[in-house]
């Protein structure tokens, strides 16, 4: 009956003392244990690697600053020099070009009318009746003469795009030169690459 009352403890006991003999034992040096060792160097080289992350997004965000700005000088180089490649979408292409050149060569209506509105302001502030009513009076004439040379400068320019671009897109080319025709000449950008008078 004795073997019925006897204890576990030490039929279990047995086999752990036994690991634990084994795990005292000093482990070979040279035995592998599941992987390689890293090197110093890779290492150190994995910990500056984890310390950078956290300067990464800084990093990226500081190039993409020095690219935008490096993209905006270029565009602003462009805008004065008419460079095709660093132009804006809105300017690039042959048939802007051509569209900017025609404003630049003719005398526009629109290009005066900042300065004739200064003037007409300056009419119509003056508390006397008989200039506030030339000055009514040159508004019209102002208004009616951008329209007509407005109607009549698109319509030329629709013209000469189509002959000289056809099957080419030249969706939008007519306001972007009719707004063009609104700035005065020296504010313009890209800057003018053509004379008054220059035939096209």
């Amino acid at each position: 009956m004795g073997f019925v009352f006897r204890s576990r403890a030490k039929e279990e006991k047995a086999p752990a003392d036994a690991v634990v003999t084994d795990s005292k034992q000093p482990r070979d040096p040279q035995a592998k244990k599941g992987r390689p060792t890293p090197k110093r160097s890779e290492a150190q080289s994995q910990r500056r690697s984890v310390a950078n992350t956290s300067m990464s997004r800084k990093d990226a965000a500081k190039r993409q600053r020095d690219e935008r700005r490096a993209q905006m000088d270029r565009q602003r180089q462009a805008l004065a020099g008419g460079d095709e490649r660093y132009l804006p979408a809105r300017d690039k292409g042959p048939v802007r070009k051509f569209a900017r050149d025609f404003i630049d060569a003719r005398f526009n209506v629109a290009e005066f009318f900042l300065p004739m509105a200064v003037v007409i302001l300056v009419l119509s502030v003056v508390r006397v009746g008989s200039l506030q009513t030339i000055a009514l009076l040159l508004w019209l004439v102002v208004i009616v003469l951008i329209v007509l040379d407005s109607l009549v400068t698109g319509f030329r320019l629709r013209k000469r795009l189509a002959e000289r671009f056809e099957g080419q897109n030249r969706r939008g080319a007519v306001a972007y030169a009719l707004m063009r025709s609104l700035q005065m000449r020296r504010l313009r950008l890209p800057k003018p690459q053509v004379k008054r008078g220059a035939q096209l």
